[in-house]
Order: structure tokens, then sequence, then C-alpha cells
């Protein structure tokens, strides 16, 4: 391994290491998933399916060998005994830097089906990135505001409608679906701009984590509630991988979804009211636990 490296000669081996790793097999995903709209049979779309998620699985595995290469991480893992491969699964998740999606890819590469994210319609246009992303059928949404539905009120549903739609390839293979409750990187700033009652977290969003379920509710199975926490300083990108990334803690716990969860968060007020209490609940748990392992492990 080569931990002994300075650390800018470190942080810049391992970019390019990850940018050639992205650029070659991108562009071969990307190829690739255009034989689904030339041969648009089923079976095939499945096969190719299949061979598309191994390819972006290959990826995350050379990206986690490129840390292991240049990062000495101590890995706290809680919880991943719990995990099934062949499960349709809710990620929900704090949120502090960009390292924490390749902490979970790292952590959930072959444990569980590939983290799948909902993206802006506009992050299609992100080079060579977005169209590996809609290669992986990644569902693209796109949400109207409640002023423009006011002016066009036709469009009411809709973004659901099509969000649905894009999860319907989702049926025949497992996935897991990745939200970061909060909606943004959690720093003191944000927390003090938002006066809210969490030590360590920004307030949940819950429409954004009911919309999937009101999407996807009657495909998952489980929600995986994650909690990462960095003991010490929450590294940069650049920091975790020129190797100054020292510990990383991700604790798993594995909530059933019941028919409880599952409503129209949009317009059933009783309902709104209840999974917003819930996941708010959920937050509050998760304060807690934070403020446990940052005191324990400090």
């Amino acid at each position: 391994m080569l931990h002994f490296l300075p650390t800018p000669v470190k942080g810049i081996l391992s970019l390019l290491l990850y940018a050639l790793n992205t650029v070659l097999l991108a562009s071969t995903l990307i190829l690739l998933a255009l034989f689904k709209f030339i041969i648009p049979v089923r079976g095939f779309v499945v096969f190719l399916d299949r061979i598309l998620i191994a390819i972006a699985t290959l990826w995350i595995s050379i990206n986690s060998f490129n840390s292991r290469l240049f990062c000495k991480i101590t890995w706290d893992i809680r919880g991943l005994e719990n995990l099934e491969k062949k499960e349709w699964y809710l990620v929900l998740s704090n949120h502090q830097s960009w390292v924490d999606i390749l902490a979970l890819q790292t952590v959930f590469n072959k444990k569980i089906p590939m983290l799948k994210f909902f993206l802006k319609e506009e992050l299609i246009w992100v080079p060579i990135l977005g169209l590996a992303w809609w290669a992986l059928d990644f569902p693209f949404m796109k949400r109207y505001s409640k002023a423009h539905l006011e002016k066009y009120p036709h469009l009411k549903g809709k973004d659901l409608e099509r969000t649905k739609k894009a999860c319907e390839k989702f049926r025949h293979l497992p996935v897991s679906i990745i939200n970061f409750v909060e909606g943004t990187r959690f720093t003191p700033n944000k927390k003090k701009a938002q006066n809210n009652t969490f030590k360590h977290l920004l307030k949940p969003k819950a429409g954004g984590v009911a919309f999937v379920l009101g999407s996807m509710g009657d495909c998952l199975h489980k929600i995986i509630d994650v909690t990462i926490v960095y003991p010490g300083k929450t590294p940069s990108f650049w920091e975790y991988i020129s190797g100054q990334a020292k510990k990383i803690i991700v604790d798993f716990e594995v909530i059933p979804i019941n028919h409880e969860l599952s409503g129209d968060y949009f317009n059933d007020p009783e309902y709104k009211t209840f999974f917003f209490e819930w996941i708010n609940r959920l937050w509050e748990k998760k304060d807690r636990k934070i403020e446990f392992l940052k005191t324990t492990e400090t």
C-alpha cells in the first residue's frame, strides 16, 4: 500500500485513478445501454441491466481499492449482518460531506443492491456521469413549485406519475434507493440558520422521503436507517482521497415498511402529520446516536 507517500502526492494519484476509472467504465456503460433501445425486448433488457449493474459494481470496487491503496482508514461498521443482497430498500442517511457517498458505496458494495439516487432532471447534462446515471436507470425527477402548479393546475400530480413510471423498471431487479433526508450537507452555519433543536443534524425534509414512498411504496420492502459519524473532523473529498481521514463509523438499522408508512403526503393532511412526526422521531434518535458515538470515540 502507498500510505507512506506525501499527502499531496497521494491525493493527486488517487484523483487520477478515480477519473480514469470513471471515464473508462462510464463510457462502457453508455455504449451498452444503447442496445436497450436497439433491442427493446424485456428479457434482453433485464439481462443487459444485470451487466450494467455489474459494471457499476466494478467501478465501486475499484474506487474502494483506490481508497485502500492511499488511505489508512479504520472502518467501524455496525448492523451489516442484517442486510440482504436480494431485497428492495429505501436508504435514509444523514449528510455531512461528499465523502458520505463514497463511504456508503464502499460499505454497501455487494451487500445490498446498488445504490440509486433520485436526481433532478437537469443533472442528466452532467458530463459523462449524467449519461451513466441514465444508463443505470437512475430516476430523473421534475418537481413543480407550488406557484407553478397554481399557474398550471393541470400539471398537479404529473411529477409523481412520471416518477412512478420511471420506477416500474425496478420491479424486475432488486434496488436500493438512497435519500439524504436533510436535503443538503450539514454545517454549523446551516444549523444555526434553521434554529433547530438537533445538535448534529439539520431538519429532516419529510416531503422528499414521502415522495419516494408514494412513488415506490409498493415495491420497497424495508428502510435502512444509516448514521455516518466521522470522529473528530468531517473530511472533505480531498482530505479523504489524500489519506487524511482516519476513522469512519457507519451504523445501520433496518426498519420494515408497513402500511402505516404509505400514504398521500401531499393531499392527506392526517397522513402528512403522522409522517412528519414519524421522521422527526427518527431524526431525534439519530441525533442522540451521533452524540453518543462522538462522545465515546473522542
